[in-house]
């Protein structure tokens, strides 16, 4: 059977897979592993910008108060610190890579304020900054002998001692499903990094792609890595609603143009909420969207920035001006229709400051990590920030201390591929995917409660058991992967939500009173059965 070795494994495409690549070409060969085309990612679909310390008058001390101030006094301060201070010369890196960032006259970047920030200090690529830097890393990757990427391939498992029949935390690269031969390969390498994005798939109503399923996170949780905070799931207040729109992201960056949120009875609402109105948080504002609709009974509400001029409109969100037009609706003059929807995953792998986990030569970076950065709730456009830097941290860290292959990876045992496809079976289970999202999105959503929680979970434990025995029966492919594990994220996010007795942040619950202390108290879950847990059978 085929093997593939390599010196560096990087499971997922997004901005941090390729940039984590890309630093690493002169230490040795990577081979990415995406599970769709080169370019589907979350960062493909990210219309934010990146927030960095540039303005005159701008400070780092500036941009650390407004990420703390955001996590809900849950941020690591010192990941915060080396957030800020070392990424404004990773962005201007991107800059010479020739991404197509926003300038003014004076060719420098055209800075521009987001909610809750208290200046300017957004650096955009119109409405498509993701896409722009995806498309602009990714040639530069295709032209790089030393990258090989492996298109329409899914990570089934991360590659440890439990397969030589063993106990221990150590990597050795990942068992991976070719979604077009259905094989089985094994990809031994020296270190692997989990850059695989988030898990937004887990919501009915998310702005990430069909591919982001959590992936990453479940497979280090079946490895034994430390999973922290997955309570603290960001929901993006203005998602555009129609059912054509596909949960279209509507970027916080409108409102940072003065947009303005209203009820359908066309009055504005957010300054009885919060002070900074439109430009508060996102926790805030999806909190306080949640209560209007609720209150109303209404299934949406409107964002207006149509008191703007039409062509400043247009020439700043060409993007989100043609999606809108094509579904009928001429963002120039008209209202746009907007709901909260699933947008980010704050917690995820718990690293150091390295992006070292507590798995031997297994690193995580961008959104599937916990780095500390975000605390309970992200703070606008500092994510593409956070996929730099630490990306650029895990490079530094093994270009300081070069890894070797070790014994075991010529011991490691080929897949086992014994098992029947049951179809008949499997339509019973592929409809556990609706009501996972459905039972997420009613109990576990942006306001939560104890009852609700433990309904959703006594659900989840019902359909986990289901789609293990699954699991453990059949020949895999990658909607049962997807399934797998997204139900595996599930179980993480309900029993996090369980296990913190407070409002914190994003983690709002009826049951409890809001408290913003500063005291940090992370949630951390830990499978200590590592032989068996959703495991693939020897």
């Amino acid at each position: 059977m085929p093997r593939i070795k390599t010196d560096f494994l990087v499971i997922g495409s997004g901005i941090t897979g390729l940039f984590q690549a890309l630093k690493l070409s002169n230490v040795g060969e990577t081979v990415i592993v995406t599970k769709k085309s080169d370019y589907e990612s979350n960062t493909n679909y990210a219309q934010g910008g990146i927030a960095s310390v540039f303005a005159q008058g701008d400070k780092f001390e500036d941009h650390v108060k407004d990420t703390l101030e955001s996590g809900a006094g849950l941020c690591d301060p010192e990941a915060v610190r080396v957030l800020v201070e070392e990424g404004p010369p990773l962005v201007k890196e991107l800059l010479e890579y020739g991404v197509p960032f926003n300038l003014n006259q004076e060719g420098e970047f055209d800075l521009h304020r987001e909610g809750g920030h208290g200046t300017n200090r957004i650096v955009h690529a119109h409405d498509r900054t993701g896409h722009e830097i995806e498309k602009t890393l990714l040639q530069i990757v295709k032209q790089n002998p030393n990258i090989r990427i492996l298109e329409y391939h899914t990570v089934v498992d991360l590659i440890t001692p439990h397969h030589l029949k063993k106990k221990g935390l150590i990597c050795f690269g990942a068992y991976v499903l070719s979604n077009q031969t259905g094989e089985v390969i094994p990809i031994l390498a020296k270190k692997t990094i989990i850059a695989s994005g988030g898990s937004g798939q887990v919501y009915s109503h998310t702005t990430n792609p069909k591919i982001a399923t959590g992936d990453g996170v479940a497979c280090a949780y079946r490895a034994g890595a430390e999973i922290r905070n997955m309570e603290f799931y960001q929901f993006h207040p203005t998602s555009l609603y129609h059912e054509k729109g596909d949960s279209f992201l509507i970027s916080e960056a409108v409102r940072g143009k003065g947009a303005v949120l209203l009820g359908m009875d066309g009055e504005p609402f957010m300054k009885k909420y919060h002070p900074m109105a439109d430009l508060a948080t996102r926790d805030i504002v999806a909190r306080a969207i949640d209560a209007e609709m609720k209150k109303s009974g209404d299934p949406h509400v409107w964002l207006d920035i149509s008191h703007k001029p039409a062509a400043e409109i247009k020439e700043s969100f060409p993007s989100i001006y043609a999606k809108c037009l094509e579904l009928g609706i001429d963002i120039t003059t008209d209202p746009i229709p907007v709901v909260p929807a699933a947008h980010f995953m704050c917690g995820g792998i718990a690293t150091d400051l390295w992006g070292k986990t507590r798995i031997e030569n297994l690193f995580a970076a961008g959104e599937a990590s916990c780095t500390g950065v975000h605390g309970g709730n992200r703070l606008a456009s500092n994510s593409l920030l956070e996929c730099l830097v630490f990306s650029n941290r895990i490079a530094e860290e093994i270009r300081k201390n070069p890894p070797n292959f070790l014994p075991e990876h010529e011991q490691i045992p080929s897949w086992d591929k014994e098992g029947l496809v049951n179809t008949e079976e499997w339509v019973l289970i592929s409809h556990d995917l609706s009501e996972i999202k459905n039972t997420m999105s009613n109990y576990v959503g942006i306001v939560r409660s104890n009852l609700r929680l433990e309904r959703a979970k006594r659900r989840m434990d019902l359909i986990y058991a289901e789609v293990r025995d699954y699991y453990n029966r059949t020949i895999v492919t990658n909607p049962l992967l997807e399934l797998r594990n997204l139900v595996l994220v599930a179980e993480l996010i309900i029993r996090s939500a369980l296990a913190r007795h407070e409002s914190r942040g994003l983690h709002y619950s009826t049951d409890y009173p809001e408290n913003r202390s500063p005291s940090r108290h992370d949630t951390i879950l830990i499978n200590d059965l590592v032989h068996g847990d959703l495991q693939a059978p020897l």
